[in-house]
């Protein structure tokens, strides 16, 4: 309630460790899924008019949320599993749930989330970092010259336009055009796909799926329109969850002991 004060309408439930009441995608599974203060947390954030983002998060509490949530959730920056085997991307059971949700999937360009052989090529380049002393998402100089090094040695796989476009076609035959957005996260990622370096780049996307048949009235929805549904859609149920519903004051001790 006070970050919502505070202006904040999203929130991720975990990053890449869990929380106690969440599990991550990226982190070993301890709650198998949500806690009961965890569907307790989106509960109240349905009455908040607070936006739930599952991206980072566990299938398990992909799943979990959206079973608790009355409003619609988003994924902020995510992928297909389905085209590219990481955890950080949705399974297509998730993907099918999103119409009976409302919710929307926003497509991520992050190189070792949407093309295969450069998830291969991080999980070995990530434990060259270890075996250097550094973690493996450390972006100082002194770990990106070893990175960098690496890189020499094994050159990195490289993503395309075509490879996030395979995404969003896959995307959009489980979960249908009105659940689609694009999610870059260019604060989140130390590598591009080539043509997509940054947001001057969307052009090429759109252009892309131009070619493979998409609309310009498809591409009105997963550039903004289906982003904007959300947000109103959101508040619509808050509006009726605060006209029913208290604010919570459960605690994290008194839910899950």
């Amino acid at each position: 309630r006070g970050l919502y004060g505070l202006g904040v309408r999203y929130l991720t439930l975990t990053h890449n460790d869990n929380v106690d009441w969440a599990d991550s995608a990226t982190d070993e599974p301890r709650a198998g899924g949500l806690t009961a203060f965890g569907r307790e947390v989106v509960r109240e954030m349905n009455r908040l008019g607070m936006l739930v983002d599952l991206s980072h998060v566990a299938a398990t509490t992909m799943r979990d949320a959206l079973d608790a949530s009355s409003a619609p959730v988003i994924f902020s920056h995510s992928s297909a599993r389905a085209v590219c085997d990481h955890p950080r991307n949705v399974p297509d059971d998730v993907l099918e749930r999103l119409p009976g949700n409302g919710g929307m999937a926003m497509v991520t360009f992050v190189p070792k989330f949407v093309l295969q052989a450069a998830v291969d090529w991080t999980a070995e380049a990530d434990e060259n970092m270890r075996a250097h002393g550094f973690h493996h998402l450390d972006t100082t100089a002194e770990a990106m010259k070893v990175h960098r090094a690496f890189e020499e040695r094994h050159p990195r796989p490289v993503a395309t336009v075509a490879t996030v476009a395979d995404h969003l076609d896959h995307m959009r035959e489980v979960t249908g055009i009105d659940h689609l957005g694009i999610g870059g996260d260019y604060d989140g990622t130390a590598f591009t796909p080539d043509g997509l370096d940054d947001v001057s780049g969307y052009p090429k996307l759109l252009a892309e799926l131009l070619d493979r048949g998409w609309s310009k009235a498809d591409l009105a929805k997963l550039t903004w329109k289906n982003a904007v549904r959300v947000l109103d859609a959101a508040e619509d149920v808050a509006r009726g969850l605060q006209a029913t519903r208290s604010p919570s004051n459960a605690t994290i001790e008194s839910l899950d002991g």
